[in-house]
């Protein structure tokens, strides 16, 4: 079952006062990269909870993100929602596909499940790049950011957004680890380590992939809004397959299964980017040089590899001399 040990709440700590405070002091640019930041972390929470805790490796959540962003953006443009009915529509939107693509690759495994997904992501992408509705390749623009003048805050302002998109994270972690704390994360994990046996037990497999692969798209149209609301504008290149496989790097960078580590990829990811991007135009060649060190050394990631040293520190538990003796 996932718990919250000492170093994982720890880090959540650090994570949440060093973004608030970075936030509060950031300028213009730096507060465009938090708000980066934040949406990747839903995304790869998001992609995390099934991939890394229930084994199912996904190369959609790119096109579930995007579905989030342009069924908002549609339905507050074309339909004339205001911003928070149009995300829970777009969030629901994203869920319900989420679960049919779960139910349909339920039966699939490892690469077959992988390129079951991908299949899945290209269709969105396809279908959304030559519907004249969505704009085509040229995208749309016009998202709105939502309206909390009534409490005083102008989401318009950077400062304010970024803080807001914390928030969001902070929302999608506790739906994350509340999932996985409860029954059908329970199922989920065992899923992951014995499928038979829970199929023995009488679970209802499909069902149990479809409705946590259903949350995880929920999560993952969240960061589709943010990500509409944060630029204001929205193309193809959200749905494509290569939003996804920078998630899955990203997961993989900082823990896979850990919840927490993710988020330290994607704050890790983020930065390395613009630093060096700032450099030389090969940033990706680095980023992955650094990727292939961290899966050759076989620590699961920046945060697996600390899991794993501060546990090896822990004192071995000594044997009480009558058990010994025994």
């Amino acid at each position: 079952m996932f718990t919250h040990t000492p170093l994982r709440l720890t880090a959540l700590s650090l994570l949440a006062i060093g973004s608030l405070a970075y936030a509060f002091v950031a300028g213009f640019f730096g507060l465009e990269i938090l708000a980066e930041i934040a949406i990747l972390a839903i995304l790869v929470i998001a992609l995390d909870l099934v991939a890394g805790f229930g084994g199912m490796v996904s190369l959609c959540h790119g096109a579930l993100l995007g579905v989030g962003a342009y069924a908002f953006t549609v339905a507050a443009n074309a339909a004339g929602l205001s911003a928070f009915p149009a995300m829970v529509l777009a969030v629901a939107l994203s869920a319900g596909l989420a679960f049919v693509i779960g139910a349909i690759c339920a039966r699939s495994i490892g690469i077959y499940f992988i390129m079951a997904t991908l299949a899945f992501g290209q269709m969105a992408y396809s279908f959304v790049f030559q519907s004249p509705l969505f704009g085509g390749d040229d995208g749309l623009s016009g998202a709105p950011r939502p309206d909390l003048s009534a409490i005083g805050i102008d989401l318009t302002d950077s400062r304010a957004f970024a803080i807001y998109a914390i928030a969001m994270v902070a929302l999608t972690y506790l739906v994350a680890a509340a999932t996985l704390r409860s029954g059908l994360g329970r199922s989920l994990i065992g899923l992951h380590h014995n499928e038979k046996r829970l199929r023995a037990l009488g679970l209802t497999v499909w069902r149990a992939k479809a409705t946590a692969f259903a949350i995880s798209g929920a999560l993952a149209g969240l960061a589709g809004c943010l990500a509409a609301q944060h630029t204001q504008y929205i193309s193809p290149g959200l749905l494509s397959w290569t939003v996804s496989g920078e998630a899955l790097v990203v997961v993989i960078l900082g823990g896979l299964g850990t919840l927490v580590g993710p988020i330290v990829g994607a704050v890790l990811f983020v930065v390395l980017k613009h630093e060096i991007s700032a450099l030389t135009p090969y940033w990706h060649a680095i980023v992955g040089m650094i990727l292939i060190a961290v899966v050759m050394s076989r620590a699961n990631g920046v945060f697996g590899f600390v899991e794993a040293r501060m546990a090896a520190r822990k004192p071995k538990p000594v044997l009480q001399k009558a058990d010994a003796d025994a």
